[in-house]
């Protein structure tokens, strides 16, 4: 039985719904923006996904694979490597990102935010 929101695989999920809420937001069109416009809509935007972890994990990836694509790559690419993972999270039996793929996530937060500050 998955325990939804317990210990680390809570602070996962928390990590990956806040990078999920500062990621989904009214993007329109295809270009992708530089980066200053792409920093000020990961901080306005409110995604939060909802049901257990397994869904939120996924819902996580699907998010982060549709604005990968919009943003400057300096902060797509790194998305992408988190919609990649999250696609792994939500694959498992638990639906939780591992410890390492926590770490993992980290570190794509971390690129981010060499721009984003």
């Amino acid at each position: 039985m998955v325990k939804p929101r317990a210990g680390v695989v809570r602070s996962a999920m928390v990590s990956a719904g806040l990078a999920a809420s500062l990621l989904l937001g009214g993007c329109s069109g295809t270009q992708t923006m530089d980066v200053t416009a792409s920093c000020e809509f990961l901080n306005k935007d409110t995604f939060k996904p909802d049901g257990n972890q397994q869904q939120q994990s996924k819902q996580i990836a699907e998010h982060y694979h549709e604005i990968a694509g919009k943003l400057a790559p300096e902060i797509g690419n790194p998305i992408k490597e988190m919609a990649a993972i999250m696609d792994e999270a939500a694959s498992s039996s638990l639906g939780a990102a591992t410890q390492d793929q926590q770490e993992k996530l980290k570190v794509q937060f971390n690129k981010i935010g060499e721009y984003c500050k």
